[in-house]
């Protein structure tokens, strides 16, 4: 009876999988350049033409993509391709608001409640500069910064429950709120006191996570959203508010129309 052949995994097929996981788990995330050839090469310890088919592999599949002017970038495809139907949706279809914080408040209590129990060393110490540069942001009142931190600083949140879905989804649902986070917090600069009731959100969250505190965590990152849901709730009323008055200062009702 004639031996089945041992197949041996082809190098190029090797280090196709070791750079997908660093795309999967978010060492590589989207937009991210790739080393240069040689000195990616030597870190793995493999030839050059093996790195080079590997990439090739990749890009098949269109997880890297090689640019105009040198270089080969992550791109965004596990992201984008959740995130390209639902923006279209959410623009045509506001509502939808509400049923995204309420996954997003599922998603994080889950993220929060995993990242107190499976968090590094190293993901502790990306939580802290990402919850000080969200102070600083606060402190400077710069509202796209605080944005920009206040993203950053939930997306190292998901990252560090070491769930490589959640960190994906999470990522692309931020992008999808992205405008509706810069519009809560413009809203709430005008609320007082409510910066700092954000900021010991935040404060109590990533206080329970560098704790190890998996109940509170996850109890901290659903509070912050159901505060997060109400502003925003909130700030709809009251833009419908504004508009209202807006179009009662500008229709004269001296005159009411024939109706025909």
């Amino acid at each position: 009876m004639p031996q089945a052949r041992l197949q041996v995994p082809r190098i190029s097929d090797a280090i196709a999988s070791s750079l997908e996981r660093r795309i999967l788990e978010g060492s590589l995330k989207p937009g991210d350049r790739l080393p240069p050839e040689r000195e990616l090469a030597a870190d793995l310890g493999v030839s050059r033409p093996s790195l080079r088919e590997a990439i090739q592999k990749l890009a098949s599949k269109g997880m890297v993509q090689s640019r105009q002017g040198g270089g080969t970038y992550v791109t965004d495809r596990l992201e984008s391709t959740f995130f390209d139907p639902w923006r279209d949706m959410l623009g045509a279809h506001p509502n939808l608001r509400e049923d995204l914080l309420e996954f997003r408040r599922m998603l994080e209590g889950q993220a929060a409640e995993w990242a107190a129990e499976r968090a590094t060393d190293a993901d502790l110490e990306r939580l802290e500069k990402a919850f000080a540069a969200l102070g600083r942001a606060f402190a400077e009142n710069d509202l796209d910064q605080r944005s920009a931190c206040d993203i950053a600083f939930h997306q190292a949140v998901s990252e560090a429950s070491h769930n490589a879905l959640i960190g994906h989804l999470a990522a692309a649902m931020l992008r999808l709120m992205q405008d509706n986070i810069r519009l809560n917090l413009g809203e709430l600069r005008a609320v007082p006191g409510a910066a700092d009731v954000l900021q010991n959100q935040h404060q109590a969250l990533f206080d329970a996570i560098r704790e190890h505190r998996p109940a509170a965590a996850r109890a901290a990152a659903q509070t912050h959203i159901d505060f997060v849901q109400e502003t925003l709730a909130q700030s709809l009323r009251s833009v419908a508010r504004r508009e209202s008055a807006a179009r009662r200062l500008g229709t004269d009702f001296s005159s009411t129309p024939t109706i025909d």
